[in-house]
Parts: structure tokens; sequence; C-alpha cells
């Protein structure tokens, strides 16, 4: 038998949805900026083993490149619909309790190894049911604390003689583009990997982010009987 449970308060599903369109277009315009300065790099020392940047005929194909002012009008006029978004949100965990299902516990841990050990094949025994399992906290308390990491670096870099304590603390402005740079990294990757578990999970798991509600397989009475 199937019902219907309700998943997800209205004010997450409405922040899920407004912070999706607003931190795509924070990286997109992001890239235009980086386009100027494409500095970054994996290496060790003097010794580069990647550098972050790509071809010019990409840039080109993607109308990336000369367009350094405009990726900053949109960056900074956006900046601040994520900065309120995120602030929101925040509020809004702490006054309902909802952070007491998104703040890891001390078997958070070892149950995102289950998870991992789930999805790859080898637990073949299905996952508690819970709102959100061990994996999942880690990962919705790390995007909020790389939220704060980004508004501050990034505040950094826009005003580094006004906000030059925010610079001081980031441990320079090289250091905070740094990791301005690789906190956006870490998006892209969370997108991914959130995009591939959404799309493995199914429709009903999605469509609890957008009406609220999950259909759950439920035994009968009868079938509940030893």
């Amino acid at each position: 038998m199937k019902r219907l449970e309700k998943k997800h308060p209205l004010f997450t599903r409405w922040n899920h949805w407004v912070n999706f369109p607003v931190l795509t277009v924070m990286i997109c315009s992001g890239l235009l900026i980086y386009w100027a300065d494409d500095v970054q790099r994996i290496g060790l020392g003097s010794v580069t083993l990647v550098h972050m940047k790509l071809p010019d005929n990409v840039y080109e194909a993607l109308h990336m490149n000369q367009r350094l002012a405009a990726g900053m009008a949109w960056h900074f006029a956006f900046m601040w619909l994520f900065a309120l978004n995120g602030a929101l949100y925040v509020l809004y965990t702490l006054i309902s309790g909802e952070w007491r299902n998104l703040i890891p516990t001390r078997r958070s841990f070892s149950d995102a190894i289950e998870v991992v050990k789930h999805d790859l094949g080898i637990r073949k025994q299905p996952l508690p049911a819970t709102k959100y399992n061990g994996a999942q906290r880690i990962a919705y308390s790390s995007i909020i604390l790389m939220g704060i990491g980004s508004l501050i670096t990034g505040l950094a870099i826009y005003k580094p003689v006004q906000l030059s304590l925010l610079v001081t603390l980031c441990g320079g402005f090289p250091a905070a583009r740094f990791l301005h740079f690789w906190l956006t990294m870490g998006y892209i990757a969370f997108f991914v990997v959130h995009i591939v578990q959404v799309a493995r999970a199914g429709w009903s798991n999605f469509r609890g982010m957008v009406t609220g509600y999950e259909v759950a397989n439920v035994e009968s009475a009868e079938g509940s009987r030893p």
C-alpha cells in the first residue's frame, strides 16, 4: 500500500529552488571574471600538474571572453541574493528546529560510509529510513559552511581596502582568491553528485522537493502480521 508522507517544508523548497538559479548565475558570472586572470592551478611548489584554465577557443565558443565587466556586474548583483537567501535559510533552520535533521551526529561519518557502500552496490541491505542519512547531513552542513566561506572570501576580493580585516583573516588577497575559486569548484562537484543522486533516487524523491510530499510504501495491517 502506498501513501503520501510529508517530506520538505514550504520554506525549504522555496529556498532550494531560489538558490539553484542564483548559484548557477554566480558560477557562470564567476567564469566571466576568471577569464581575465585564470591563474589557479594544481601543483606542488613550482611544479604545475594542472593549470585550471579553459582553452581560448572554449572561452570564445561559450562567449565568455571579453566580458569581464558584465561578469562583475552579474556577480556582484546576485551575491546579495545569494547572501540573503543563505541567511534566511540558516535563520529558518534555527527557529524551526530543522537544524537537528542537518547537523552531523557522532554516527554520521560511519553512516556515510554505509551510504557509499550502498551506492556502489557493496551493501545489499536497504539503508535505514531517515529524512537525511549520514552522507546528506555531512554534505548539506558542508554546503552551508562553504556558503559562509564564499561570502567572506568574496567580500574580501570585492572590497580589499575597505574590508582589509577580512583580507587579513583570509591570509591575504591571493589566498582569498584561491579559496574563493576552490569553493566554487566544490559547488560544481556538489551539483554533479547531487543531480546524479536525485536521478538515482527516482521521481518520488524529486517530487518531494517540488510538492513537499513523497510517496512511501507501507505494509498493510494484514501483511504486517506474523
